[in-house]
């Protein structure tokens, strides 16, 4: 099992939410994020003063998976997600020792 994380801009959400159902995935978790990377945030003016917003808005969508079907998932996320501009994100696939149903007691793949 294989945990993939993307931390993606706010307005890609719903296309990468419609990309995943599409290949046939469901079950994410989204988490409202903040941060930046080489884009190292973007100056504003508010009220006459002109400040530094260090952190942008992003969102963090989750998902644990089978590994015949990371690669897809992984796929899907990239080209619904990409604008071409700096600041679309980055993908993490990281191993899943195990994962239980609350529910059921289920494990491994069965509970995801």
């Amino acid at each position: 099992m294989k945990k993939v994380e993307a931390i993606i801009k706010p307005f890609k959400l719903d296309e990468v939410k419609e990309a995943l159902q599409e290949v046939g995935l469901q079950g994410i978790t989204v988490t409202e994020a903040k941060g930046f990377g080489r884009q190292k945030g973007h100056t504003e003016l508010y009220r006459g003063a002109e400040y530094v917003v260090d952190f942008l808005p992003k969102v963090k969508v989750e998902l644990v998976l089978a590994d015949e079907v990371v690669a897809t998932a992984v796929d899907a996320i990239r080209k619904a997600a990409q604008t071409g501009r700096i600041g679309d994100g980055k993908i993490f696939v990281s191993n899943v020792e195990e994962a239980i149903r609350i529910r059921t007691g289920e494990s491994g793949t069965d509970a995801i």
